[in-house]
């Protein structure tokens, strides 16, 4: 992308409603825009890094045997009724009336839909074990919305929804999305850390909330620094295989990690002194195991091998899309702006012209541009005739992790500059050596 053509629409001044980094760098870097409170539009930048982080979670959930399904945003009453939980919510649901003054609402999960869409079709175990999941906004009215997409009102969320016959699968299911989930934050360049949560409005016996550790988290944290030793890394785990999938899960709930509201000092106290942490955390998603708690209500039962009819053992596993990217943010940035790791930057490369118009750093420029989108991938080429610290501010602000700087005083020695914005080391190379290194980068991740 040209920088010249594209809708970029920076910020020199820390904009005042912001008070965390993620909300105030979002906004100076032209990502979104605040439409109501807690509710924003998606600049180009910001919709394109969702985009990616959507993908990810896609490819994840389809790599663990998921099926990808679209729910609407607006929802029937009636089916909360059925599960006892429409004046259960709270007031951040938002319910609406149509013009036939029916009660609906702007769901904030959706255990409720699916398990009706469940019901309607699905009547056998041979059908079993199912997992169906989509990605959709939500709606929750937040009393006090605030620090940008980290607590909006309207959010991009993936939820899934898994169905089962008998508790030891349903397990199985809550094992592997673990699984899946600690591959989906890793390949984002995140640590999100398991953690025993309480089950909220949702329900159920067994959850575990993911958390990326942060100053700016809304949740208090104690864990053992052992658990941030963990990667699932490259490992081969048989998703089918009740036994990789709860040896991960083992290797991971093992060391104590809890948010305050499950905390237990007693068994905080028994890791040893020198491993205790205490810290902030922001929750980037949560897994469920709530049995039949909503089959029983609602009806949902398959007949089982038996041949009777038995309601389905049922978990919701939920991930933030949209609240990633402020977490990515918050663990990832310094005083010039943000820092995205190389698995989710908007634009794998910048490129800046340091004397646009001169006819032999345009043509070393073009030639980068074209070579880099001729391998696949996508840089962006700053060609406005800008003055050099204006485009590195904006190229330090947006984020991306390499920078290829083009001049005449290094074209005249055959160079141009590969910077990593994370470490800022530069080194100087030829043209073609810098193309074939943020290539290799790029094929690594």
């Amino acid at each position: 992308m040209l920088l010249s053509r594209y809708f970029l629409p920076v910020l020199k001044e820390n904009p005042a409603e912001a008070q965390i980094a993620s909300h105030r760098l979002m906004l100076r870097a032209g990502m979104i825009k605040q439409s109501s409170a807690g509710i924003y539009s998606w600049l180009p930048l910001g919709f394109k890094i969702l985009r990616k982080l959507e993908n990810i979670v896609h490819e994840e959930q389809v790599r663990a045997g998921h099926i990808p399904m679209l729910m609407p945003t607006l929802q029937s009453a009636d089916l909360w009724r059925e599960s006892g939980r429409y004046e259960a919510y709270g007031q951040e649901m938002l319910r609406i009336k149509d013009r036939h003054e029916r009660d609906m609402l702007y769901g904030p999960t959706n255990e409720e839909l699916i398990t009706d869409i469940f019901r309607t079709h699905v009547g056998s175990y041979k059908d079993l074990p199912m997992t169906l999941y989509h990605i959709q906004w939500k709606f929750r009215d937040e009393i006090r919305p605030r620090f940008g997409v980290m607590r909006g009102r309207e959010f991009f969320m993936k939820d899934g929804y898994n169905f089962d016959v008998d508790h030891d699968s349903a397990l199985h299911a809550y094992n592997r999305h673990l699984v899946s989930y600690l591959r989906t934050y890793e390949r984002m360049g995140l640590q999100a850390i398991p953690m025993r949560a309480d089950s909220g409005p949702i329900g159920g016996v067994d959850t575990h909330e993911f958390l990326v550790l942060a100053d700016t988290g809304e949740s208090e944290v104690f864990y053992d620094s052992a658990i941030t030793d963990l990667k699932i890394g490259d490992r081969d785990v048989d998703y089918d295989s009740y036994e990789d999938c709860a040896t991960v899960l083992k290797e991971w709930t093992t060391p104590y990690a809890r948010t305050d509201e499950t905390h237990d000092d007693a068994l905080f106290d028994a890791i040893p002194q020198e491993r205790q942490r205490k810290s902030r955390g922001i929750e980037v998603g949560q897994i469920f195991y709530f049995g039949t708690k909503y089959s029983e209500a609602m009806g949902a039962t398959v007949v089982s091998e038996s041949g009777e009819r038995v309601p389905v053992h049922m978990g919701s596993h939920g991930i933030g899309v949209s609240r990633l990217i402020g977490a990515i943010i918050e663990a990832s940035h310094d005083e010039n702006g943000i820092i995205w790791p190389e698995g989710v930057t908007p634009f794998h490369c910048g490129i800046v012209n340091l004397k646009q118009g001169d006819s032999e750093t345009n043509a070393a420029c073009d030639a980068l541009y074209n070579g880099l989108r001729a391998l696949g991938l996508d840089p962006l080429y700053d060609d406005r005739k800008e003055r050099a610290g204006g485009k590195f501010a904006t190229m330090d602000l947006i984020g991306l992790p390499w920078r290829i700087t083009v001049g005449p005083r290094g074209l005249n020695n055959g160079v141009v500059e590969l910077t990593s914005r994370r470490t800022g080391h530069s080194q100087e190379m030829p043209v073609e050596t810098a193309l074939e290194r943020v290539v290799a980068i790029y094929a690594s991740h």
